[in-house]
């Protein structure tokens, strides 16, 4: 009797609905044959005659006897759900990082351009990210390797500095390992180990973005561990504020002592992240903070953590670069640590911590945050040297040709060598800092791009034994007045045989770097090369680092396959 009751329940049902007819054009046929459920938020939302085709479906099913955990979704979850599907497969597929072009250094002539002029740069950025890559099984894009940053990722060997400056320089050349007629100049300057108890306070501000982007788990949850790392190496004599930004800016802890710890934890662990990013306020906000807390010779500075993706309200990105710029000639400086992946913007997050006078890491895991904020944190925090300028002039009685590799972003006019108001960048307590030319040698047959001979000027030559003078500019942390150094290499200078650890180890990492960006210099490189030499002069190698680059080129390889 109850199932010819339910029968006849779904009959009555069927006429109603056949009377009224179906809105959505379907026939009774067909929606006789749909098996769905309404949950309760759908229920609200949706129109009767619909309501009652769900009732119809659900009462035929229980007159056949059938469970009911065998209900289907109703057409609105189901849409919901293919939407959720669709979201999942665009933020896999769909990818918004973004790098700025790289145009590679070329081969200069000395008779057409003798000097070769440069700022230094101690970002490692590119190098964690590209680790981040390889560790995904992909190659990164070849824009997203900067090989300079991939070779100063790494500490040498070079010795402290004995005199009135305040870092050593070290040359030394050898035959280029990708290229046998070729040879290699390289630069390396190591930056005096101040102990802490000699630093002068810091005054920090850490303006976080803390924006709907930076919910994945290796956004906000991996900075709060990494602001963790660095707060456990603050002293008592430091300060520590805080600013968010998401859909506005604000204060979430004040000026704090740098012992007082627990309080600041708490303030990082209360973050969470959602809405929309307005970076502009929150940078505006960060600075003024800064100011009201200024120690005097003291390290003043914000860290800015972010991926990057942030709008900036009404300002462009120039202005904000002009903010910066102007902040830091009042003496507080910038860091920028970036962290996730799909959104990553690569290219502002560079612009800002060069505008800033500060350094440029990303975070991919938490040892990279060890690194940065730990064992490193010194020379990422406190500025020992700024404005360094780097200017050689080539002997074209020795040199061909010659080419700076990396620091394409970097490079800067014969004249601003000279000029105390461009800015240029940092070097930490402790930092090294490594550069490398490749050398044509003027006894090669090989021929550079040129110009035609001129008709008004004679090219003339000094006799020398000198390959090269070089020559470096750098000022004070509170100063505003360069200081140079001068140092020349002869030809004799070059090693064919005895060159350093240091000396190998980088020519693998800038090998490694040409093969990744699939260089037209690359000559005879190979992975194969570069394991062999990295293996050769890995040295000591106490953190690891070397060993872990050595595994990232053997993926590398078999990704490249």
């Amino acid at each position: 009797m109850k199932k010819l009751f339910f029968v006849f329940i779904s009959i009555v049902f069927l006429i109603l609905y056949t009377g009224c007819g179906s809105k959505s054009g379907k026939s009774s046929e067909a929606s006789s044959n749909q098996v769905t459920t309404v949950s309760d938020e759908v229920a609200e939302a949706m129109p009767k005659s619909e309501m009652m085709k769900k009732s119809k479906s659900v009462s035929r099913e229980m007159a056949a006897g059938k469970p009911a955990d065998n209900i289907a979704l109703s057409p609105v979850s189901q849409e919901r759900k293919e939407k959720d599907k669709f979201k999942a497969d665009d933020e896999t597929k769909f990818n918004t990082e973004a790098y700025d072009k790289i145009t590679e250094n070329q081969f200069q002539s000395p008779h057409e351009n003798p000097l070769s002029t440069f700022s230094i740069d101690v970002d490692t950025a590119s190098y964690a990210n590209m680790r981040r890559f390889i560790n995904q099984n992909m190659l990164p894009p070849k824009d997203a390797v900067r090989i300079e940053e991939l070779v100063n990722y790494f500490k040498y060997t070079y010795p402290q500095p004995t005199g009135k400056d305040p870092f050593s320089v070290n040359l030394e050349s050898g035959v280029c390992p990708w290229n046998e007629k070729h040879y290699l100049i390289k630069i390396g300057l190591q930056g005096k180990e101040i102990q802490v108890s000699q630093l002068p306070s810091s005054n920090l501000v850490f303006l976080l973005d803390v924006s709907g982007s930076m919910s994945d788990p290796n956004k906000l949850p991996l900075l709060k561990k990494t602001l963790e790392i660095l707060v456990g190496n603050l002293r008592k004599t430091d300060r520590v504020a805080i600013v968010v930004y998401a859909g506005a800016a604000g204060v979430v802890l004040e000026s704090t002592p740098g012992n007082e710890k627990e309080k600041i934890m708490n303030a990082f662990n209360k973050l969470n992240a959602g809405g929309s990013t307005a970076g502009g306020e929150g940078i505006e906000l960060a600075y003024k903070i800064a100011k009201e807390n200024f120690i005097k010779k003291g390290n003043n500075r914000i860290i800015l953590a972010t991926d990057g993706d942030f709008n900036i309200g009404a300002s462009s990105d120039a202005e904000m670069v002009r903010l910066i710029e102007k902040k830091r000639e009042e003496g507080i400086f910038l860091t920028v640590l970036g962290f996730g992946m799909g959104n990553y913007k690569d290219s502002k997050m560079e612009k800002l911590s060069n505008a800033g006078n500060g350094n440029y890491a990303y975070i991919d895991n938490i040892l990279e945050a060890k690194k940065v904020m730990g064992v490193e944190i010194w020379g990422t925090l406190f500025t020992i040297a700024k404005d360094v300028k780097i200017q050689i002039e080539f002997n074209p009685a020795k040199v061909k040709g010659y080419r700076l590799i990396g620091y394409e972003n970097r490079m800067l006019k014969s004249e601003d060598f000279n000029d105390d108001k461009k800015d240029a960048g940092e070097i930490g307590s402790g930092h090294t800092v490594t550069a490398v030319y490749e050398i044509i040698p003027a006894s090669s047959d090989e021929k550079i791009p040129g110009i035609d001979e001129l008709k008004y000027q004679k090219k003339e030559t000094v006799a020398s034994d000198e390959l090269l003078t070089i020559k470096f500019r750098y000022k004070k942390p509170d100063g505003d007045t360069s200081i140079l150094m001068t140092q020349s290499i002869k030809e004799s200078d070059i090693s064919k045989t005895n060159v350093s650890e240091n000396f190998q180890f980088v020519s693998a990492v800038i090998e490694f770097g040409l093969l990744l960006r699939d260089s037209e210099f690359k000559g005879t490189s190979s992975f194969e090369d570069v394991i062999k030499l990295a293996k050769a002069s890995k040295g000591q190698d106490n953190e690891g680092y070397r060993a872990e680059f050595i595994q990232l080129v053997e993926k590398a390889m078999l990704l490249k396959k």
